[in-house]
């Protein structure tokens, strides 16, 4: 069977053709690097995704907080990471790297902050 992918590794986007048989890849056309074969072969056995979104926060100056993962999780698990996410509830003041969740859904990926966002309250902020 034929299959194209544009892989996501890096910024040059290459459209990727392979050729699979039973899971495995038989010939591949189009990457310009080798992290290409390594994009097919994991979306073929085990396609991983990262995610970025927003907590909302409870006495910030903002409403809401920007989040992202540690790490990438398996493509399965996003809309489930993304619930406990949209559950969430942070009190300001919160920093860039600060854990919001850890260990989400057990996959060894937090949920960390990218943002530094204060207090409504000044004291808070010391």
């Amino acid at each position: 069977m034929l299959k194209e992918y544009t892989c996501i590794m890096c910024p040059n986007g290459c459209n990727i053709a392979v050729e699979i048989k039973n899971e495995k890849i038989l010939s591949i056309e189009g990457a310009a690097c080798k992290r290409g074969y390594e994009y097919v072969n994991q979306e073929l056995t085990n396609p991983q995704r990262n995610i970025s979104s927003s907590i909302l926060l409870e006495n910030g100056i903002l409403p809401l907080v920007s989040v992202r993962l540690s790490k990438p999780i398996p493509k399965d698990k996003i809309f489930q990471v993304m619930e406990i996410i949209k559950k969430t509830r942070l009190k300001a003041p919160v920093f860039i790297g600060q854990i919001a969740i850890e260990n989400v859904l057990g996959l060894g990926s937090n949920v960390i902050i990218t943002k530094n966002v204060m207090s409504s309250s000044a004291s808070d902020n010391i």
